[in-house]
């Protein structure tokens, strides 16, 4: 059975340029309730052990870079099949992929600077949810 409860970050690029708004404001009218949500800016460390499964892969250093370049805004949003329907909400890694109306369709630069992570599974959900959340922080 799919969760309720998925994680989510606004990415640097996106705040930069001001969408923050705009992009969380999608969020609720596709019906996701926001349980947790902070501002705040990863340090290289943080950003390098939130990523730390991608350590091996040839763009993790630029990754890490990326994210620990400006603020952040991060979210655990619940709604049934949370995880999978974020993901189709958002769209395709790469925006040119994107389905129209999209968050990256709408917001991304590029596949690196597309505006807004979503969690792959359930698993990776609960443990990215706790790395930026205690439970004191959710409702």
């Amino acid at each position: 059975m799919a969760g309720t409860k998925t994680f989510t970050m606004i990415k640097p690029d996106a705040f930069a340029d001001g969408n923050s708004g705009a992009i969380i404001k999608m969020i609720e009218e596709a019906g996701f309730k926001i349980e947790a949500m902070k501002l705040t800016r990863l340090s290289a460390e943080s950003a390098g052990a939130f990523y730390a499964v991608h350590k091996e892969r040839p763009f993790y250093n630029d990754l890490v870079a990326y994210m620990s370049s400006g603020p952040i805004i991060a979210m655990i949003l619940s709604k049934e099949n949370a995880v999978a329907d974020f993901r189709t909400f958002i769209g395709a890694t790469n925006p040119a992929e994107a389905a129209e109306g999209t968050v990256r369709k709408l917001f991304a630069k590029s596949i690196e600077a597309n505006a807004i992570h979503g969690s792959d599974s359930d698993e990776n959900a609960a443990i990215e949810g706790a790395f930026f959340f205690s439970q004191l922080e959710r409702v």
